[in-house]
């Protein structure tokens, strides 16, 4: 018996309207529509087409019915800007990242959620207050995937078709997810990592509106101000700072140099004429759309690589599990690509020695 909900998330997931999907696995436009409706079920030779044409396995189409991730809830940058089926194909593609957390939720004893609603303060308020509830003081933030998944956070990646969108993050729940570009520069995946938590905290109350430019400001100057505390930055970097300097000092707290010269200037370390003409040297160089020599590690996952080091020890693979979530080995590994060497689907070495979560175990 075919799911109705589960040809409509493929079919977003792969960015398809209808008519696309019609002409695709040619099936006519008004019997899909009765099969995502629920009127009609399709033949086992139509689901083969369909499944063809979206490239998912047919065990897929049968499972149990799926809730999409919250579309209200999502604070997506430049939603304007961005082809809706953009959206429509991330937001299923972390659905489908959220299939996998339930199927490791019920095997593994994973960090509760430890994140305040603070839907009143300023950001900068707000950043200090996470900051004291987590015990970080004025020190520079450690891993950013890290500290989130420490919290509670559940982290995922954006897969490499979706990465018009950035990043972004939304509450199933009580359970917070992230869905990081893992193509960015280190430097700039701790900052997205940093606005995505700052929407985590500041806009799921309802109190003020989780989209919009206004929105993406708050969560830019919580990033800001939690990745580079006050104290902090005008401990360490003096006024008018030449470029030198700052390409110096960001190694402090992992930034990009624009983050930091932007932070500088919000704490009055530069003018008005020295923050311009540092951006313009800054962009002159390269450091506008890129972080040269910047840091070369990238932040990974704990918790994933954990539980699937777990996974393997007791004979099961990243290939067994994508077939128990009824997708492929290649979606799969979207949803972790950058995060852990899951990238592993078919055999080979499983994955390197990795300090283990303190709190992450195996329930059996």
């Amino acid at each position: 018996m075919v799911t109705p909900s589960r040809i409509t998330l493929a079919r977003k997931r792969r960015g398809l309207t209808l008519a696309q999907l019609s002409k695709r696995a040619g099936v006519s436009l008004q019997s899909l529509s009765n099969y995502e409706t629920g009127r009609t079920s399709p033949r086992t030779p139509t689901v083969r087409r369909i499944a063809e044409a979206l490239d998912f396995p047919e065990q897929f189409f049968s499972g149990p019915e799926v809730d999409e991730l919250p579309a209200e809830g999502i604070s997506w940058r430049a939603r304007t800007k961005t082809p809706p089926r953009v959206l429509d194909s991330a937001r299923a593609a972390g659905t489908l990242a959220a299939q996998l957390y339930d199927w490791i939720d019920e095997r593994f004893h994973l960090p509760g959620p430890d994140l305040p609603s603070l839907g009143k303060p300023d950001p900068e308020t707000a950043a200090e207050m996470v900051r004291t509830r987590w015990e970080l003081g004025n020190a520079p933030a450690p891993n950013m995937v890290h500290l989130l998944e420490a919290h509670g956070v559940r982290v995922f990646s954006l897969p490499p078709d979706s990465l018009e969108v950035d990043a972004f993050a939304v509450w199933r729940g009580s359970v917070p997810f992230v869905f990081l570009n893992t193509m960015k520069s280190v430097e700039r995946s701790r900052f997205d990592a940093a606005h995505e938590l700052g929407h985590l905290v500041m806009h799921a109350s309802g109190e003020r509106p989780c989209s919009g430019p206004e929105a993406e400001r708050q969560a830019n100057d919580f990033a800001s101000a939690f990745l580079m505390p006050a104290a902090s930055v005008l401990g360490h970097m003096p006024a008018g700072a030449r470029v030198d300097q700052i390409l110096q000092g960001k190694r402090i707290w992992k930034v990009s140099a624009m983050a930091l010269t932007y932070r500088m200037h919000d704490l009055g370390l530069l003018t008005d004429w020295q923050y311009r003409s540092t951006c313009a040297e800054l962009s002159a160089r390269g450091y506008r759309t890129d972080e040269p020599q910047g840091l070369k590690k990238r932040e990974t996952s704990q918790i994933l690589t954990k539980v699937f080091q777990g996974l393997w020890s007791k004979g099961i693979r990243p290939g067994d599990v994508a077939d128990e979530l009824g997708v492929t080995g290649e979606e799969m590994q979207k949803m972790l690509f950058g995060l852990t060497k899951t990238a592993v689907v078919g055999g080979g070495e499983p994955f390197s020695e990795h300090k283990a979560g303190r709190t992450l175990s195996l329930v059996h």
